[in-house]
């Protein structure tokens, strides 16, 4: 059975909210922006339950992007989250952000390599390997854009925000999806893998605790 899930994307300066129907369809509403978040959260959750006809309480599933992350983003989210379905049954997953932007790209290269512009000279960055399954291949961390730009190699794919910083020699032979291809429908196609535990938490609103960004997490990494 096809679950009507509603999901968000808060975790750059994008918002993307999305609605999966019972007919399989996505639907999307999305901004981008500075402090775009707390305007349109519950303008487009409005938005998209009148234009499809359903109820919070409807849902079989709510997923939230929980980081890593702008923290600002993924607080509005969290605070917003708690509310919309406060006092109903239905299920809350905390979703890794960047595992979310390798199903966007829906590439079968060795290597999906997913980050987040960590401002400085940094990314929070975790490399993931897509076919029937999504596989990772290191853990989320912050790292300095050299270090990336040894990681990239020819034929893999680079996904996220802070593109712009990296060599254009480092980007030769890669295949590059920027910040537009951020959106709250890559949530749904995680959350849909055979391995989606591996992503996707279940939480409740009480307990649901953003991963995101600090400027210690920055200040730690190698000079």
């Amino acid at each position: 059975m096809i679950k009507k899930i509603l999901a968000y994307e808060t975790s750059t300066n994008i918002c993307s909210v999305a609605f999966q129907n019972t007919d399989g369809k996505v639907f999307e509403k999305r901004v981008q922006g500075r402090s775009v978040h707390s305007d349109n959260l519950f303008l487009f959750t409005q938005q998209l339950m009148k234009e499809h006809d359903f109820k919070i309480e409807d849902l079989n599933a709510v997923l939230v992007s929980n980081g890593p992350g702008s923290y600002t983003g993924l607080r509005i989210a969290a605070s917003a989250i708690k509310g919309i379905i406060f006092d109903k049954d239905v299920n809350l997953f905390a979703c890794n952000t960047l595992a979310s932007f390798a199903m966007a790209t829906e590439s079968s290269s060795e290597a999906i390599h997913s980050i987040i512009d960590a401002r400085r000279n940094h990314v929070y960055h975790q490399a993931f390997k897509l076919d029937d399954e999504l596989e990772i291949l290191t853990e989320a961390k912050v790292i300095e854009l050299s270090d990336l730009e040894e990681q990239i190699e020819s034929g893999y794919t680079l996904i996220g925000t802070g593109i712009d910083r990296i060599s254009k020699k480092a980007l030769e032979d890669v295949q590059v999806f920027d910040d537009s291809f951020i959106s709250a429908k890559s949530l749904i196609r995680l959350f849909q893998l055979e391995n989606n535990t591996d992503f996707c938490i279940k939480t409740h609103p009480e307990e649901l605790n953003s991963n995101y960004i600090s400027s210690s997490q920055v200040n730690n990494t190698k000079a």
